[in-house]
């Protein structure tokens, strides 16, 4: 059996073996593009800037997640370090194409806003859906928990766009 076959092998075991990976990297995602791009809303009026701050800091920081995962996993010895980098990176920018879209489609503020968390709060529900489908355990904690995070931050990088805005007169 190959390498690849025993991490191939090891997944379908698992039922999902790298559920961890993709976690981080979707979770990641839901939360730091979330509060950026809600801090950019308030600060900033032109959308075109918000899609490229968004799609500049998708790109860097699922690169980031990755390498951070691989660099994570492979100093536990653990031989699926490439496949979970890129489980962590993939889900990374996934999540971030999906939570940038409604910014391309539409283009009055609130309602770029309303589907952006329309799109977080239904990723966040899928996942652990299936997730706890899985795993045969209850998901609904999981994901209020997951949801209350990614709301906490956006609504504190609310704060700090508001404050930039207010205090340093940008508004691009």
């Amino acid at each position: 059996m190959s390498h690849n076959d025993k991490i191939f092998a090891m997944t379908r075991k698992n039922n999902f073996g790298f559920a961890g990976a993709i976690v981080l990297g979707m979770h990641d995602a839901l939360v730091s593009l979330t509060g950026l791009i809600t801090g950019l809303a308030v600060a900033m009026a032109d959308r075109y800037a918000i899609i490229l701050t968004s799609i500049i800091a998708s790109i860097t920081a699922s690169l980031s997640m990755g390498a951070s995962n691989y660099l994570a996993v492979r100093a536990n010895n653990n031989s699926g370090a490439i496949i979970s980098a890129l489980y962590t990176g993939g889900a990374y920018m996934i999540t971030c194409v999906l939570l940038i879209l409604p910014f391309f489609i539409f283009e009055n503020r609130l309602t770029e806003i309303i589907c952006m968390f329309a799109i977080a709060i239904s990723e966040i529900f899928l996942f652990n859906c299936y997730l706890g489908h899985i795993q045969h355990r209850p998901y609904i904690k999981n994901f209020l928990e997951m949801l209350s995070v990614c709301v906490g931050i956006s609504l504190i990088a609310f704060v700090i766009g508001w404050c930039a805005n207010k205090c340093l007169g940008i508004n691009i």
